[in-house]
C-alpha cells in the first residue's frame, strides 16, 4: 500500500487585540460566513464539552466545497485543533489547528497551522491544495485581524428580514428558489443567469440584476440548498457598494401554507458610497439605498415564487 505523502504549512499574522477576543471569534463556528470571506455557510452538528463536530461549506480556488472536521476547543490553552472526518477531493486529509499565543493584554500572535494529503497522492492534486490553503489562510488571517481590531462596534453593516405568507407547499417554493436557472424567464429583474452544481445541494450562481433606478449589478454567490427548509448563500463577486452579502431563504411551513422570510446581512463599503450615491451620500444612505433594492428584488422573487406554487 502506498503511504500518502503528508505536506505541513503554517501562516500567522500579529492580532492588536485580546487573545481572549480572537479565540472567541474562531469558537464561533456559526459566526464565521460573517468574518471569513472563503466561508459560505457553518453549523456545529454535535457537541460534547470541549469536543464539536462541525459542517462547513466555503470556496477553495474559485470552487465550492464542503467537509465534517471534528474540533477540540481549548480555551486555556488558546488553541482548538480539527480534523476532517470527511473531506472532499482532492483532498484525502486535513487537519491542522489555531494557536493564539498572548503578546499583552492588547496582542497577540495567532498562527493557523494544516498538514493534508491529496487522493491517491497525485502531485497535481497536492499542489492544487497547496494554493487553496494559501489563499484561505491569508484571507481569514486577514479578516480575523480586522474583526478583531475593529472591536463589536460595527457602523457598516446591516441586517433585515422580508416575511411573506404564501398559500402553497414549501416544496413548490423550495422548487422555485431553488431552480435559480430559470430565474432570467422568471423574474423580470434579472437580466441573466448561469447556474453550476457540480456538487448536490451546492450551487454557484452568477446573474446579472436590475434594481429600480434601472441600474445593473452582475454578482456570483455559493448558495447551500437544504431541500424544502432554507437555501443559504453568500455573494462572492459583489456590487461596489458592498463587501459583504450573505443571507437566507428560510421555509416554515403553516397550516395555511408555508411562510418565507428572506434574510440579508450586508457591510457598506464607505471609499465607494459617494462615487455611485453622490458626494453628499454616507454611509447611512448607502444603507437605506440598499436595504430598499434589496428587499425590492426579494419581494418581487416572493411573489413569483407564491403564483407559481399556486398553479
Amino acid at each position: 500500500m502506498t503511504q500518502r505523502a503528508v505536506r505541513e504549512a503554517t501562516h500567522e499574522t500579529i492580532v492588536l487585540a485580546p487573545g481572549e477576543e480572537v479565540y472567541r471569534l474562531l469558537a464561533d463556528v456559526a459566526r464565521w460566513p460573517l468574518i471569513f470571506p472563503p466561508t459560505v455557510h457553518a453549523e456545529q452538528l454535535e457537541q460534547d464539552g470541549l469536543e464539536e463536530r462541525i459542517r462547513i461549506w466555503a470556496t477553495a480556488n474559485d470552487t465550492a466545497k464542503t467537509w465534517t472536521s471534528r474540533r477540540r476547543l481549548d480555551p486555556d490553552g488558546m488553541r482548538i485543533d480539527f480534523r476532517q472526518e470527511v473531506s472532499q477531493a482532492p483532498v484525502a486529509s486535513m487537519g491542522g489547528a489555531w494557536v493564539i499565543e498572548p503578546h499583552s493584554d492588547r496582542e497577540c500572535r495567532v498562527l493557523l497551522l494544516h498538514d493534508y494529503s491529496a487522493v491517491d497522492g497525485d502531485p497535481q492534486s497536492l499542489d492544487w491544495i497547496d494554493r487553496a490553503v494559501d489563499r484561505n489562510s491569508t484571507a481569514e488571517l486577514a479578516a480575523l485581524k480586522a474583526v478583531a481590531e475593529a472591536g463589536e462596534a460595527d457602523e457598516l453593516r446591516i441586517s433585515f428580514d422580508d416575511t411573506v405568507h404564501i398559500s402553497g407547499s414549501a416544496k413548490d417554493v423550495y422548487d422555485f428558489l431553488n431552480e435559480a436557472q430559470h430565474w432570467a424567464e422568471r423574474l423580470p429583474h434579472v437580466a441573466r443567469v448561469n447556474l453550476r452544481e457540480d456538487v448536490e445541494g451546492l450551487q454557484i450562481l452568477e446573474m446579472d440584476t436590475t434594481t429600480k433606478d434601472g441600474s445593473v449589478h452582475s454578482t456570483s454567490s455559493v448558495r447551500v440548498c437544504q431541500p424544502y427548509q432554507r437555501i443559504v448563500y453568500k455573494q462572492t463577486l459583489l456590487p461596489a457598494l458592498m463587501t459583504l452579502h450573505t443571507g437566507h431563504w428560510l421555509l416554515e411551513e403553516t397550516d395555511s401554507g408555508v411562510r418565507v422570510t428572506s434574510r440579508h446581512t450586508v457591510a457598506i463599503n464607505p471609499d465607494n458610497v459617494p462615487r455611485i450615491l453622490g458626494p453628499d451620500a454616507g454611509v447611512d444612505d448607502a444603507k437605506r439605498y440598499v436595504r430598499n433594492a434589496l428587499s425590492t428584488n426579494s419581494l418581487a422573487t416572493l411573489q413569483h415564487a407564491a403564483e407559481y406554487a399556486r398553479r
